[in-house]
């Protein structure tokens, strides 16, 4: 196992009815910035519920936030929090409405010349406001940790300061039953890939957090279709199992310690940023290619994975994995997402683009080797062709 430092410092408010508990969790002398989407919220009881937590309080909204949240839609938050001194971003909603809200907090508090240098450039984060998220949509995990993505003019780039951390997160099952197919399909997919991200790399002998990364990927595999499935679509239970999982894919845990990918993210990105393809959609298309042009690399943890994912024991060792890689592509394809380019209606002609945006934002050595070049990225979205 790796030296690691592992922190997290969001409070989790869980369970059924936890939205009322936000009157308490907040200063009461705070000045709330309520930061939200479309305004589904509004239809579903979730905007009701945080209004009556808030009857205390003084606060005022700022909707619109996008799924992958734009760099001009979240400045304009701005102009509200200097009008009313908001000291504090209540963000409901998804993990893009989480991950805007982030980069409001952060921006507010902004020295450099320009907020959008804490992506573009990478700039560090010395003050933001505080932040917490009443979660609608499980997926990104974005509720405890300290990364974020934005997107401008196309480009989809991610930034990180544990100061955008959510001071807590209110994660109520319930409120996700409103929530479309297509959705929950995206919200077991990112959460699914999240972990693979942090797994399937190379054994570092780190126990504890592979077997914990393995009873998420079951979980997902396991309660993902019933989310789906008529009969069990409104069993609270399996959403709450679906949630907590997103949430701990991403907070930090299993990533500590470990050796970690992303570049299936990475490419991922590129497909969003380029073609606006759902963030969730393009991880299932890329990461069985990724699997497969990074099998001699990944290759101890394939057959791990092989085994205690997929109970596979017999045949020699290519077959075990190209099975894993089959098996992992029919679970997508169990939830409803595409595993091709020619899914969403991509062919060769579109690999030049995405190649020569992943050289623009510097994505020269991904993987967990550093080393994914252009052209192995080249010959991954080829393989997913």
């Amino acid at each position: 196992m790796l030296n690691f430092s592992f922190e997290n410092t969001t409070k989790i408010l869980f369970g059924e009815g936890q939205i009322a508990s936000i009157r308490k969790n907040i200063p009461s002398d705070a000045k709330v910035l309520v930061t939200y989407g479309g305004g589904s919220i509004k239809n579903n009881g979730v905007f009701d519920q945080v209004s009556d937590a808030l009857s205390n309080h003084t606060w005022f909204e700022f909707s619109g936030i996008e799924p992958n949240p734009s760099y001009d839609t979240l400045m304009e938050a701005q102009d509200t929090i200097k009008e009313h001194n908001i000291n504090f971003i209540l963000a409901v909603g998804g993990g893009s409405v989480v991950d805007g809200s982030k980069f409001i907090a952060a921006a507010a508090l902004f020295e450099g010349d320009e907020p959008w240098d804490i992506v573009s450039k990478q700039a560090r984060i010395r003050k933001a406001l505080p932040l917490a998220c009443v979660l609608t949509l499980p997926a990104t995990g974005s509720e405890s940790n300290t990364g974020a993505v934005v997107t401008r003019d196309g480009n989809k780039l991610p930034f990180q300061s544990p100061l955008v951390r959510p001071i807590f997160a209110v994660l109520d099952p319930a409120v996700t039953l409103s929530l479309s197919e297509r959705q929950i399909s995206n919200g077991v997919v990112d959460a699914f890939v999240h972990t693979m991200e942090q797994y399937l790399t190379y054994s570092v002998n780190a126990k504890v957090q592979d077997r914990f990364a393995e009873g998420l990927l079951l979980t997902l595999i396991e309660e993902g279709p019933k989310a789906l499935a008529p009969e069990t679509s409104k069993d609270i239970e399996i959403r709450g199992n679906i949630m907590w999982a997103a949430t701990m894919a991403l907070n930090g845990l299993i990533g500590s310690g470990v050796p970690q990918d992303w570049a299936t993210h990475m490419i991922g990105h590129e497909l969003t940023g380029t073609h606006g393809i759902d963030h969730a959609r393009t991880l299932s298309i890329v990461l069985p290619a990724v699997m497969k042009v990074c099998a001699k690399a990944k290759r101890e943890k394939l057959l791990q994975f092989a085994e205690r994912i997929w109970n596979l024991t017999e045949g020699d060792e290519d077959s075990r994995i190209n099975r894993a890689i089959e098996l992992t592509e029919q679970f997508f394809e169990t939830m409803q997402v595409p595993t091709r380019l020619s899914h969403v209606e991509l062919g060769k002609g579109d690999i030049d683009l995405l190649i020569e945006k992943l050289k623009q934002h510097g994505m020269l050595k991904l993987g967990e080797h550093g080393d994914i070049t252009p052209d192995v990225s080249r010959k991954i979205l080829e393989t997913a062709l």
